[in-house]
């Protein structure tokens, strides 16, 4: 049977090219996989090892825990009539970091668009690990302390993102609004509403930031592409308290201008009461 041969390599091919078109876009299989609520998806482009850390489910390791994860995420989404869309991406250094809006449909609200960030990395071309940033806010009306997920790493952004990280650490707000650009924007993460554009909105925001002082962070990973840096990071400090250290992803937008047309933030870190 001459064409057995030809037969099985064509299946190969098949696979591999699967398998690359998979590898170059590991968060769009992975939201697949959560939308049909079939974790075979991840599985199959990632036989070794499948590692989710998410902020709700916490650390999901193992084929078991992720088809039970898998489904039983699909069941919420469908619940709740959530829909998700990608707004932006990038990759870079091993690793590709996508930001989502999930759409929550409001019951006698408007409604809600629920930021999302999603980074994948694989240690192997057998393994992947995702890691999810969000605030649950939106969700639940609750902040939830995120423990680290990464250890402190030796990359730090550069250029205009460098800049803008010192004067969040010195606490500077004139600083920090000197680095966008005219039109600029900042996001919170509890939300596409808590959006703050223009010189004078960043600067009321930051300067009400900044009360006791700059906000510290460990930088643990850095996805740069030369338009969109995006950095993993520990939150420590606010001002003169220390935190107990919380896990958070940073996404820098650069302009033509080379100044930063948006900084969207991932993260359920909430300010020390005063007094506190």
């Amino acid at each position: 049977m001459p064409w057995f041969p030809d037969f099985v390599s064509a299946i190969e091919l098949a696979r591999s090219q699967t398998r690359a078109a998979g590898h170059a876009d590991p968060v769009g299989r992975y939201f697949a996989a959560l939308n049909k609520g079939d974790s075979n998806i991840l599985e199959r482009l990632w036989p070794g090892e499948v590692v989710v850390h998410d902020p709700w489910a916490g650390e999901i390791r193992g084929h078991k825990q992720l088809r039970d994860y898998v489904r039983q995420n699909k069941s919420w989404m469908a619940a709740h009539h959530v829909t998700t869309e990608t707004i932006a991406s990038i990759c870079a250094g091993g690793r590709a970091v996508a930001e989502t809006l999930a759409h929550l449909p409001g019951s006698g609200r408007r409604e809600v668009a629920w930021p999302i960030a999603v980074v994948a990395e694989s240690p192997d071309e057998w393994s992947v690990v995702f890691r999810t940033y969000c605030s649950l806010w939106p969700v639940d009306g609750r902040r939830h302390l995120r423990p680290p997920l990464l250890e402190p790493g030796q990359a730090h952004p550069g250029d205009v993102v460098g800049r803008y990280q010192a004067g969040l650490a010195n606490g500077d707000a004139e600083a920090v609004v000197s680095t966008f650009a005219a039109d600029g924007y900042y996001r919170e993460p509890i939300g596409t509403h808590a959006t703050h554009r223009g010189a004078e909105k960043l600067l009321s925001f930051f300067t009400s930031r900044f009360s006791d002082g700059g906000i510290g962070l460990q930088h643990c990973a850095v996805t740069d592409d030369g338009v969109r840096c995006a950095v993993e990071y520990n939150a420590v400090s606010w001002g003169s308290r220390d935190l107990q250290p919380q896990a958070g992803l940073g996404v820098y937008e650069r302009g033509p201008d080379g100044l930063l047309a948006a900084v969207r933030i991932y993260d359920d870190v909430e300010a020390p009461a005063a007094g506190a």
